[in-house]
């Protein structure tokens, strides 16, 4: 779908009163913590008023919020609930993940030097731990040096969207890279999963992971892990809980046979009132359609690069169709990015300094006008 569709421009119109935070700010940071969806809100306080006037007493509607929420991001990723496993945050799927498999000295792993710490502190440990070598690349390495380092590796990781620059990576190129080559593909998905399309099938994708505070609009502390389900039985769980058995129901039970689905990883009690959060967002992110959220997303992304640039800002990454996401990062020569961010801040418009650049990050109820006030108030 092309921007120019009407559906696709007025999304923001018809879910602005949904994001009551657009009353008291320009809010442009959703790469770091989004504001909260009116209906992920109104979930959670449900949940809390529940709990203070009833304690317990409907624990069967905190169930199926679980079950809500795993349905609910298997559509989002087309996969199914039963990959779906619910965890804290980005950093324990991803461990998950590494600490699972079966590793041997001098398995490869293939890494990229420009990570977020998430998706690149645990590769160096199993390094030291676990003898195995990694192959540290670039994110704007070509496909072809991509394929040449995969040959041979066991497992391939990189993140959808770079937190920094904003470059999306071609999933579905890199998939068939690793489907060729028998690699295991993980996606630190954290930065694209809610604002473009996501197809683990389509893309080859053996697991990713995602916190829900970002461009899911959910609560921080409520993220999930999807794991192929033929992959699960090789994938052993770190942490080993009441919940990670299959008979998990039986207290009485000493059967330790795991659950036969992504439940297995889920180590006890689960983060309730985040699951209420997350499933209502996620929900919401279902009925705009992240086929429409996309090319919003994209083109409020390009005005800022070509607003910037005309102000003689430096804009960190060129931005195409096929790289464009929702992050962008620009800097004024000789200015703090603090100072600009600060600035801006004062002015009731929220972004982040990161490394230098002020990183700006609107989602799908930003209008392009918001944009314009944005690059009206840069100094």
């Amino acid at each position: 779908m092309g921007y120019n569709d009407s559906t696709v421009q007025e999304i923001w119109r018809k879910y602005r009163p949904e994001f009551p935070v657009a009353e008291n700010l320009l809010y442009l940071n959703h790469a770091a913590v989004a504001p909260l969806a009116r209906r992920a809100a109104e979930a959670m306080k449900w949940l809390a008023d529940d709990a203070l006037h009833n304690g317990s007493l409907h624990y069967d509607k905190w169930l199926e919020s679980y079950d809500g929420l795993r349905a609910a991001m298997s559509k989002l990723i087309h996969a199914e609930p039963g990959e779906i496993a619910i965890v804290k945050n980005t950093s324990e799927g991803i461990s998950t993940v590494a600490l699972g498999l079966a590793w041997q000295p001098g398995d490869k792993i293939v890494a990229f030097r420009e990570e977020f710490p998430a998706n690149y502190y645990i590769w160096k440990k199993l390094e030291e731990w676990k003898g195995v070598h990694v192959e540290w690349l670039s994110y704007l390495d070509s496909l072809e040096t991509i394929e040449q380092a995969a040959r041979g590796a066991k497992l391939l990781a990189i993140s959808f969207v770079q937190y920094l620059s904003g470059y999306r990576a071609d999933l579905t190129a890199i998939g068939e890279i690793c489907r060729r080559h028998g690699v295991f593909f993980f996606v630190d998905a954290i930065q694209g999963m809610g604002a473009f399309p996501l197809d683990v099938r389509a893309m080859n994708i053996q697991a990713l992971a995602a916190d829900g505070h970002k461009w899911l609009l959910g609560p921080e502390g409520c993220g999930v892990m999807y794991i192929q389900q033929d992959w699960q039985d090789r994938i052993e769980p770190m942490e080993f809980g009441w919940t990670t058995v299959a008979g998990f129901v039986d207290y009485s039970s000493r059967d330790m046979a795991v659950r036969r689905d992504a439940g297995r990883y889920e180590c006890g009690t689960l983060n309730t009132v985040g699951c209420f959060g997350l499933r209502a967002s996620t929900e919401l992110i279902l009925e705009v359609g992240v086929e429409n959220i996309a090319p919003h997303v994209q083109h409020l992304g390009d005005l800022i690069a070509d607003g910037a640039r005309a102000l003689g800002y430096e804009v960190m990454m060129e931005r195409t169709p096929a790289t464009g996401a929702g992050i962008v990062c620009i800097r004024k020569p000789g200015t703090d990015a603090r100072v600009t961010h600060a600035h801006l801040k004062a002015r009731g418009i929220l972004t982040a300094p990161r490394q230098g650049w002020v990183r700006v990050s609107p989602h799908f109820y930003i209008s392009p006008e918001d944009i314009s006030r944005f690059l009206s108030e840069l100094p």
